[in-house]
C-alpha cells in the first residue's frame, strides 16, 4: 500500500469513527450540522475539490458532481427537513471505501507490469587500463566490451566472450529456472547475472536492445483500447448527463403534475430526496473504473506469466482466436540444426565418424547453418587437418580437399556431378535435409542434419485445443517430408509446405477469406514480420525472434514457449468474462434501482449498495484478471 492509499484508508477511518460516535449523541440541528460536516469534509473534500475543477475547465458530467449533488442535496434535506445526516457522510465514505479498493486493484496490477521496469539497467560497466568505469548504457557503442558483475543486470544485448553465469531472466519471461550462459552465448539485456564474472560484447546499440523495446511495448500498451473500453469510455459521456436531467425531471414533473392536474400541494422534499437518491444509483462507478481495471489487470497478469500484450484491443481479440496459423522453424522447433543420423553406405570404406571427420572439414569455412551443425557434431575441428581447394557449387554443394582426399559433399545434383548421372544414389526415409559423402569418387554414405522440435511444442497443440482452438495449420518453407514428419509428430493435420515468404502471406490472406473466425499467426522470423501484420492477432517469439518480428506482432513471448500461446487466449478469455459480467451486473442493478427508486420503493441506503456496493463487487471481480 502506497503513501496515498495509506492516507485515504485513515481518512476512511477517522470519518468511520466519528460517524458512529456521533449517532449515539443528541445536539440541535446546527450543532449536528456542524459535527456531521466534520467527518463530511474529511472524508470527501477532494470529490468536492475534484467537482469543483471539472465545472471550472467545463467537463463537468463525471462520477465527482455526481456525488457532490447527491451528498449535498442530503445535507441540505437533513438541514431543512429530515435532521439526519448519516446518510450523506455515509455515502461518501462507501463511495472512498470502493476507491480505496480500486486504487489497490490498480496498484497491484502496475507492480506486475512496473516489475519489468526493474529490468532498465542504470549503468554499464566498461574496463579502461586496468580501471572498471560506470557509465551511462546510452553512450555504449556496438562491438564494445563490458563487464558485468554478480548481481548485476545486463545492460545491453551482446555475446559473452569471457566468463560463465547464471542468468535471472524470471523478469523477461516469467521463467524461474536460472539459464547458464558461457563464452560465445549471446544474452539479452534485463537479465540480472546471479554468479560469476561475465564479459560482454555489445551487438546492439541501448535503445535497440530488448530491454528498451520490451519497456517501450509495455509503456505504449495502455494507449489502445479494446472496443468494451471505449464503448464504456462512451457510454459515460452520454449516460451521465441523461441521468441529471432525469434526476431533475423526477424532482419537478411529478409535484407539478400533482399541482396542476390533482389540485393536491406538491411534496417537493419527497421527490428532490427521490431525485437525489437517484444520482447516486445512477453513478456509473462501476462500469468506467472495473472495465478499464479489467483490461488493465489482464495485461498485467499476463505479464507476470511473460507475455507482453501491446494493447487492450489485442487482448479483446486474442479471446476471440479460433484459428492458430503456425511458422514450425523457431515457433515449434529451436530452429538449431542437429546431425541426428549418420548412415555409411553399403560396401563403403569409412565408418561413421570418419564419414563425420570429412564432412565437418569439408564445411570449415562455411557459415551457412547446416555446416555449422557438422562443425557441432564432430567438436574436433582444430585436429590439425589439412583443406585445400575448397569450392562451393551453387545448388550442389561443396568439393575441398581434405588431407589429399577429394571429398564432394551436398545434394543428390553433387553426387551425380561427381560420379555422373547414372550414379546410385541411397535415398533416406527419414525426415530432415540430406547431405551425401562422395570420396575419391566412391559414394560412402549420408548425414540427416534435423531441426530439432521443442520440447513443449506437443504439448502446445493439445492444450489449445483445450482452449477452444478448432483450426491448427503450419506453416513452413522446409520440404514436404520434412513438414509432415513434424505435423505428425505434434498432432498437425493441416501443413503447407516449401512456401516462401510471399506464399506465407498468400496462404493466411486465403485462410482468412476462407472463414470468419479470428486467426493468430505465431512467428519468429523476419521473413514472418508481413504475415504478423496481416493476421487479425500477431504472436511473435521475443527471446530468438527478430526485431521486425517483435515490432510487427500485437503479443510477444518473452521465453519463446509455444505453450504461452495457450496461456495467452485463456488469460484473454477470462479477462473479456469478466469484463462482461461486470456489464451486465453494473447495468443490471443500476436500471432496477434506479426504476425502484423513481416509484420511491428504496431510499438512499440501497443508492449507497447500488452504486458503492456494485463498485466494490466489479473491481473485486476484476482483480480476478491478475491471476492468470
Amino acid at each position: 500500500m502506497n503513501k496515498k492509499q495509506r492516507n485515504n484508508l485513515i481518512r476512511i477511518i477517522v470519518a468511520a469513527v466519528l460517524l458512529i460516535i456521533l449517532h449515539f449523541v443528541a445536539f440541535d440541528r446546527p450543532i449536528m450540522f456542524a459535527c456531521y460536516m466534520v467527518p463530511y469534509l474529511i472524508v470527501g473534500y477532494d470529490i468536492l475539490k475534484k467537482a469543483g475543477k471539472g465545472i471550472v475547465n467545463r467537463q463537468p458530467l463525471d462520477e465527482n458532481l455526481l456525488m457532490a449533488i447527491a451528498t449535498l442535496g442530503a445535507i441540505a434535506l437533513a438541514v431543512y427537513k429530515t435532521g439526519d445526516f448519516t446518510e450523506a457522510v455515509a455515502v461518501m465514505l462507501f463511495y472512498q471505501i470502493g476507491e480505496l479498493f480500486q486504487s489497490y486493484a490498480v496498484g497491484k496490477s502496475r507492480r506486475n507490469i512496473g516489475e519489468l521496469m526493474d529490468i532498465r539497467p542504470d549503468y554499464a560497466n566498461i574496463e579502461e587500463d586496468g580501471v572498471v568505469t560506470k557509465v551511462d548504457p546510452d553512450e555504449v557503442e556496438i562491438g564494445t566490451v563490458i563487464i558485468v558483475q554478480p548481481g548485476e543486470k545486463i545492460p545491453i544485448d551482446g555475446i559473452v566472450e569471457e566468463g560463465k553465469a547464471s542468468l535471472d531472466t524470471s523478469a523477461l519471461t516469467g521463467e524461474s529456472v536460472p539459464r547458464s550462459v558461457k563464452e560465445g552465448d549471446e544474452v539479452i539485456s534485463g537479465c540480472i547475472n546471479t554468479n560469476g564474472v561475465l564479459k560482454i560484447k555489445t551487438t546492439r546499440e541501448f535503445d535497440e536492445s530488448t530491454a528498451s523495446k520490451i519497456l517501450d511495448l509495455v509503456e505504449n500498451a495502455s494507449s489502445r483500447k479494446a472496443r468494451s473500453e471505449n464503448f464504456i469510455s462512451r457510454f459515460a459521456r452520454v449516460y451521465t448527463p441523461i441521468v441529471v436531467i432525469c434526476a431533475v425531471l423526477l424532482a419537478i414533473v411529478p409535484p407539478v403534475i400533482s399541482m396542476a392536474a390533482l389540485g393536491i400541494a406538491p411534496n417537493w422534499g419527497t421527490w428532490i430526496y427521490r431525485a437525489l437518491t437517484f444520482l447516486v444509483i445512477s453513478c456509473p462507478c462501476a462500469l468506467v473504473i472495473s472495465i478499464p481495471l479489467s483490461f488493465f489487470a489482464g495485461i498485467g497478469g499476463a505479464s507476470h506469466e511473460g507475455i507482453l500484450v501491446k494493447g487492450s484491443n489485442y487482448l479483446e481479440a486474442l479471446s476471440k482466436v479460433k484459428t492458430v496459423v503456425m511458422d514450425k522453424t523457431g515457433t515449434l522447433t529451436r530452429g538449431v540444426f542437429e546431425v541426428t543420423g549418420i548412415y555409411p553406405a553399403a560396401g563403403g570404406d569409412l565408418s561413421e565418424e570418419e564419414i563425420l571427420h570429412l564432412a565437418a572439414h569439408a564445411e570449415r569455412h562455411s557459415s551457412h547453418p547446416i555446416a555449422q551443425a557438422l562443425r557441432v557434431a564432430f567438436g574436433k575441428e582444430h585436429d590439425g587437418c589439412e583443406v585445400d581447394d575448397v569450392e562451393e557449387i551453387a545448388g550442389h554443394g561443396i568439393r575441398a580437399k581434405v588431407d589429399g582426399k577429394l571429398v564432394c559433399i551436398g545434394n543428390q545434383k553433387m553426387v551425380r556431378l561427381a560420379l555422373g548421372n547414372d550414379a546410385a544414389v541411397e535415398t533416406a526415409d527419414i525426415a530432415g535435409t540430406v547431405i551425401h559423402i562422395v570420396v575419391d569418387g566412391k559414394y560412402e554414405g549420408y548425414i540427416i542434419i534435423s531441426d530439432v522440435i521443442k520440447e513443449t511444442s506437443a504439448e502446445a497443440i493439445r492444450k489449445m485445443r483445450e482452449a477452444g482452438v478448432t483450426r491448427q495449420v503450419m506453416l513452413t518453407g522446409d520440404g514436404k517430408a520434412v513438414a509432415e514428419a513434424v505435423g505428425s509428430e505434434l498432432g498437425i493435420t493441416e501443413i503447407y509446405s516449401e512456401l516462401l515468404p510471399a506464399d506465407k502471406v498468400s496462404k493466411v490472406e486465403e485462410l482468412l477469406e476462407s472463414g470468419k473466425q479470428c486467426l493468430a499467426f505465431v512467428g519468429d522470423g523476419i521473413n514472418d514480420a508481413p504475415v504478423l501484420s496481416r493476421a487479425d492477432i500477431g504472436i511473435a517469439m521475443g527471446a530468438l525472434g527478430s526485431d521486425a518480428a517483435i515490432e510487427a506482432a500485437d503479443v510477444v513471448l518473452m521465453d519463446d514457449d509455444p505453450l504461452k500461446i495457450a496461456k495467452a487466449i485463456r488469460i484473454s478469455r477470462k479477462c473479456m468474462r469478466i469484463v462482461h459480467e461486470n456489464i451486465w451486473f453494473a447495468i443490471g442493478i443500476k436500471v432496477l434501482c434506479l426504476l425502484l427508486c423513481a416509484f420511491g420503493l428504496v431510499g438512499m441506503w440501497a443508492a449507497i449498495f447500488a452504486d458503492v456496493g456494485v463498485m466494490v463487487l466489479a473491481v473485486l471481480n476484476a482483480i480476478r484478471t491478475l491471476f492468470a
